[in-house]
């Protein structure tokens, strides 16, 4: 006899908005990371060609991380869940490496500051990356397939409201409430410190009000949404090795998409590692070497607050995408925000006050909007619901690789084609962003949108 096939109940706005609330916590942590890291390694001792090497930590335990979790999560039924039991403990231990991470030179009497800064980093990102994934497949797992736009929508918007106030605290910090924005060679100022600080405890406190408010299908109600996946015959491999299996069969939507990641993640990382350095030289004109002087602080204070637009302007964009998407196509969605994230970073060689570099954060702010939707909700269209977790994780891969290949050339391109110019990383990136523009075009996304 056939099994019968239940349809996932919709879900209301508030069940989506609890579902999301964790990706506020995530995103709060992530901006301070974004914002500052290079701030802060800089301070310790890095040279702007050294920066993106700090930074390989990051996508490099991404790429391991991501896959592996997303495996199991698959496979995890417990009291707390099936996602749940991830991103908690993925909370938990960003939250400890944010309290760290600043504080990395007290232990300068028995280990470099660079070396535990950049520990933290790798720690950071790992235990993000934990938490991350299990929560964009929590959105496929929970909701029927005509609310996934709305739903990773909705992690856009409090991503980007996250992302707001985690990278304008530093600078409210110290503009508005007077806490120091400079300190003694080799320490970190104590706006950054206290950012910091609270970043962790609202990462912690946001991933809880997830777990606790959000319910997650038992297997049983799983079998009745996805029959015709659970009575599939399991491969003979499993654990690790199916990871690979799963990779070679991905669908050929998850492939086409691999490329638009490529070169829009590409572009991302040059902006996040050299937009501190490039914008203190180019705008600010400081001297090369100079993390200690008034003017180094003012810039890595205003390149939060322009972090923060971006993702305000990603936050509002995104209660628009579905509506664009479905006059439109995802893709054109994509492809349209994609363009206008080049024209944005493109544009900051050509500004010489800091305050037109509002213009440039309000094409970054879109192409990062749709950058955290369209692809998710076009993937999630196109894989198992059986090996959303897994499929998700190896995304991942799509992510990482370009921030790994950047990782690698793009300090040496710096200084050795740029001439320690770091603002030519960034018009790098913004070509990058339009050839990723290009590449949305040839996805295929056959999936109505309803």
């Amino acid at each position: 006899m056939e099994a019968r096939i239940a349809q996932k109940p919709q879900l209301s706005f508030w069940q989506i908005f609890n579902m999301s609330f964790g990706f506020l916590g995530i995103q709060f942590g992530f901006a301070l990371q974004t914002g500052n890291a290079s701030r802060i390694l800089q301070t310790f001792g890095a040279d702007v060609e050294h920066l993106s090497w700090f930074w390989l930590a990051a996508p490099l335990t991404g790429m391991i991380v991501q896959p592996i979790i997303g495996h199991y999560s698959d496979r995890t039924w417990n009291r707390l869940g099936r996602r749940r039991p991830y991103f908690l403990t993925g909370a938990i231990l960003s939250g400890l490496a944010l309290f760290f991470m600043p504080n990395s030179g007290v232990l300068a009497a028995f280990i470099p500051p660079i070396i535990v800064g950049a520990s933290m980093l790798m720690i950071m990102d790992a235990s993000f990356n934990v938490a991350m994934e299990p929560f964009r497949a929590l959105v496929a797992d929970n909701l029927p397939d005509s609310q996934h736009s709305a739903g990773f929508s909705m992690q856009t918007v409090l991503i980007g409201v996250g992302a707001v106030i985690g990278s304008w605290l530093p600078y409210v910090f110290a503009e508005w409430l007077g806490i120091a924005k400079t300190a003694a060679p080799g320490h970190i100022p104590a706006n950054v410190v206290y950012s910091f600080y609270i970043g962790g405890a609202v990462l912690i406190m946001a991933i809880l009000w997830t777990v606790i408010r959000t319910k997650e299908y038992s297997p049983e109600e799983y079998a009745a949404f996805h029959p015709a996946e659970v009575h599939q015959p399991e491969t003979k491999k499993g654990g690790i090795a199916q990871i690979f299996t799963d990779l070679a069969h991905m669908p050929t939507t998850m492939k086409q998409l691999g490329l638009v990641q490529f070169f829009s993640w590409f572009a991302l990382f040059s902006m996040w590692v050299f937009t501190t350095p490039a914008l203190a030289e180019h705008v600010y004109k400081v001297l090369p070497g100079d993390t200690t002087s008034v003017a180094y602080n003012d810039a890595g204070n205003w390149i939060g607050v322009l972090f923060g637009i971006y993702n305000l302007v990603s936050a509002i964009y995104a209660c628009f995408l579905p509506a664009i998407a479905k006059a439109t196509s995802r893709k054109m969605a994509h492809a349209f925000s994609l363009t206008m994230g080049g024209a944005g970073l493109i544009s900051m060689y050509f500004i010489s006050n800091p305050n037109w570099l509002i213009l440039s954060m309000v094409g970054i702010g879109l192409a990062w909007g749709s950058i955290l939707a369209m692809p998710y909700a076009i993937l999630s269209s196109s894989i198992p619901a059986k090996k959303m977790g897994v499929y998700m994780g190896i995304f991942n891969f799509f992510i990482t690789f370009p921030q790994i290949v950047n990782g690698v050339f793009g300090g040496p391109i710096v200084k050795y084609f740029y001439n320690g110019h770091a603002i030519y990383a960034i018009v790098m990136a913004g070509v990058f962003m339009l050839l990723s523009a290009l590449s949305v075009l040839r996805v295929q996304d056959n999936k109505k949108l309803i």
